[in-house]
């Protein structure tokens, strides 16, 4: 299905990135009302706090809950920035509603479960709110269109998707694997709905904030969600991926905004060549797979396994070699003949079951 969507609204919508940024989490009025006044003399239109933190383990600081709510209300009368937090619960969509909470988001474990976004979803129904749908843990598109088409259906037509990342066992430079690919889908399956970048969870460490607000921004996203506190080293949570407002006031002023939609008879000419190149290369894969076939009938034959884990490895092993020389990443050369192989067996297993 589509979703039904209708623009935002927000300050500062018609440029972009739009950036909600503020603290983690909203750990006592002083610090909330501090960070906020920094940040809206920055030029700041939007100011995101948790309320409610989903700790991975018990012990951790989880939020003031119903007692912060006072003190977002405090920072929207005082610098007119509009008000936004997490809620995992239908009670925390009644009392971000009953203290006039402007934007909702909907965290990454909560959209990994249907039952809790339905849960959301009957708690939202009538309710005019703009609410925001952080992706899954896990990279699953269908899973984070799933969590969105819920809350859709209930009636929010004021809908964005926070790009957040994906956690990994194998935890590399990021905190979580930003798969790039999974958001762009998404774009391209629904191209209306907005999509906001959190470099923040992504990145898990301040230096990297900058460098990922650019890549989102080359990218084509529309927002930022930055998690910025007045005094970042002593924050109670996740300290060592905030920025101080006036850090982040200087990313944002570093960042380079590409124009999406200005296209030249060069680039044409260049786009040209791809769609003859991506035609070749299609050609050659039908050639591929032909002969993958006649493998097949061969193996079918001969009573041998489709599978071949040594001629499977000098594959690997020759074209990762082979793509250093050409200028292309191994890992990258890997994960295509991966997925080719996997067509291969596919096939092969076919002709043999025949």
């Amino acid at each position: 299905m589509e979703l039904e969507l209708e623009p935002l609204h927000l300050p500062s919508d018609n440029e972009r990135p739009f950036v909600i940024a503020g603290p983690c989490s909203a750990e006592t009025e002083e610090q909330v009302m501090t960070t906020a006044r920094q940040l809206s003399e920055k030029g700041c239109h939007m100011f995101r706090a948790g309320v409610w933190k989903p700790r991975t383990k018990p012990g951790g600081f989880e939020g003031n809950g119903e007692k912060a709510l006072p003190w977002m209300k405090a920072v929207k009368e005082e610098t007119g920035m509009l008000t936004a937090t997490e809620v995992a619960k239908p009670e925390h969509v009644e009392l971000c509603l009953k203290y006039g909470i402007d934007v909702l988001w909907v965290g990454a474990r909560t959209s990994a479960n249907p039952f809790a976004m339905q849960d959301l979803a009957d708690a939202l129904r009538g309710v005019d709110v703009p609410v925001f749908v952080k992706n899954p843990v896990n990279p699953d598109l269908e899973l984070w269109i799933g969590a969105m088409e819920r809350i859709n259906q209930a009636g929010i037509k004021h809908m964005a998707a926070i790009h957040r990342g994906f956690s990994s066992f194998d935890k590399k430079i990021y905190r979580n694997l930003p798969m790039w690919q999974i958001p762009m889908e998404l774009h391209r399956r629904i191209p209306n709905l907005p999509i906001i970048c959190d470099p923040s969870h992504i990145g898990g460490r301040r230096e990297l904030i900058a460098p990922l607000c650019q890549q989102a921004m080359d990218l084509g996203f529309d927002g930022l969600l930055v998690e910025s506190h007045c005094n970042p080293d002593e924050a109670w949570s996740d300290a060592k991926q905030q920025v101080t407002p006036d850090v982040l006031d200087y990313i944002l002023s570093l960042l380079v905004i590409r124009d999406e939609k200005v296209t030249t008879e060069g680039i044409q000419q260049l786009r040209r060549q791809i769609d003859e190149l991506d035609n070749q290369m299609m050609e050659v894969l039908s050639k591929r797979m032909r002969v993958c076939r006649e493998i097949g009938q061969y193996k079918k034959e001969h009573n041998m396994t489709v599978f071949q884990s040594n001629r499977y490895n000098e594959i690997l092993e020759k074209r990762g070699a082979q793509a250093s020389v050409c200028g292309v990443d191994p890992e990258c050369a890997a994960h295509i003949f991966e997925l080719i192989h996997q067509e291969s067996v596919r096939q092969q297993i076919e002709i043999i079951n025949q």
